[in-house]
């Protein structure tokens, strides 16, 4: 399941402007305030279909057995 989501981003547009782009990140069980790029989500689908694949990804991820690290997404390519 992880990988179909995970293969939104794969297919993205470097042109795609920044409010139709979503990243994925994650902060560190050794340091929480750390923000670790994980995805981006820049199809072709809209901003939409990118927010929506980005908060199935986290929500995913989180739910695994044994993590202890934050998931989250926000708007714009990663910075």
């Amino acid at each position: 399941m992880i990988a179909l989501v995970l293969s939104a981003f794969l297919s993205g547009q470097a042109n795609l402007p920044e409010n139709q782009v979503f990243t994925l990140y994650r902060n560190s069980a050794l340091d929480p305030s750390m923000r670790v790029h994980v995805a981006t989500f820049d199809t072709d689908n809209g901003a939409a279909y990118n927010n929506e694949n980005c908060g199935i990804a986290a929500s995913l991820f989180a739910s695994q057995d044994g993590v202890s690290v934050q998931y989250w997404c926000e708007q714009g390519r990663f910075r």
